[in-house]
């Protein structure tokens, strides 16, 4: 029996030995890192690519729009009229800015003295104005009747004209017979702010405005005391008077009225009326 190490020395001497493969061990090695490059380059390609995508993901988006801005509030309010008859006005204008009646800017008048004067002044652009009265306002004339709060009233028309100075002038009147109180609306912004203006107009039973105390009569300087007293006790008002000494007008003439005419007061508040002693 042959045994191993003897068969294995047979062995080898029959097997041819010659130099190694060495093209054929560079073929294969070149094959591998072929295979390895593109194996890099493919991951290489799909990670840009997935990069890029990204991107084009991230800057793809439109722009948001700009914020719109914040609608601004309404006005505050507050109420002026005469008797139970009021209409609301922004709570910052002033009274009686006029000049010779003609408002200079946002205003309400209600007792203006400037209107008894002529200066052919012109109303600038943009400015509104609400007049009170106790009598008719010039020309008025009424287009329609409608309810107020259960009381009958008549408006006028809005209409437009053009000033001497080629201002666009609006207005429009609405009249309470049975309180004796026309609210006139003037605008040289716009007619819709005319009827915007006079649909504020409402009926306050449990208020009453502070009368004119130019609607009672009295001597050329003024009203007296005497003649106002009744007409704000029949509004339901107090009265209260302060003397101070005027030399150039009559014992008992008014001389002012706090709070001032028109101004809304809960019945049985006190009017303080100034007057020359």
């Amino acid at each position: 029996m042959t045994d191993l190490p003897d068969l294995l020395e047979r062995t080898a001497a029959k097997t041819p030995v010659g130099l190694p493969p060495l093209a054929a061990l560079h073929t294969a090695a070149t094959r591998h890192r072929r295979r390895r490059t593109a194996g890099v380059t493919v991951v290489t390609v799909v990670a840009v690519a997935a990069v890029i995508g990204s991107t084009t993901v991230l800057t793809s988006h439109k722009p948001l729009p700009p914020a719109a801005a914040p609608t601004p509030a309404p006005p505050t309010l507050r109420l002026v009229g005469f008797g139970h008859a009021a209409i609301a006005v922004p709570a910052d204008w002033p009274r009686n800015r006029s000049r010779c009646g003609t408002p200079q800017q946002n205003t309400v008048q209600i007792d203006d003295p400037s209107m008894y004067t002529e200066c052919g002044t012109t109303r600038p652009d943009n400015v509104d104005s609400v007049q009170m009265s106790s009598s008719p306002t010039v020309g008025f004339q009424a287009d329609r009747t409608f309810v107020i709060h259960g009381l009958q009233a008549e408006r006028q028309q809005t209409s437009c004209r053009n000033d001497w100075n080629g201002t666009k002038v609006c207005s429009g009147v609405v009249s309470i017979p049975s309180l004796n109180v026309w609210f006139r609306a003037e605008s040289s912004t716009s007619a819709e702010n005319v009827d915007r203006m006079l649909s504020r107009i409402q009926i306050v039973p449990d208020q009453v405005g502070v009368p004119d105390p130019w609607s009672v009569t009295g001597p050329p300087t003024g009203p007296l005391l005497s003649g106002y007293t009744p007409l704000l006790t029949e509004a339901g008002l107090k009265v209260q008077s302060r003397r101070v000494k005027s030399p150039n007008y009559p014992s008992g003439t008014i001389l002012g009225v706090s709070p001032a005419t028109g101004t809304m007061l809960r019945l049985g508040a006190t009017v303080t009326v100034t007057v020359a002693k």
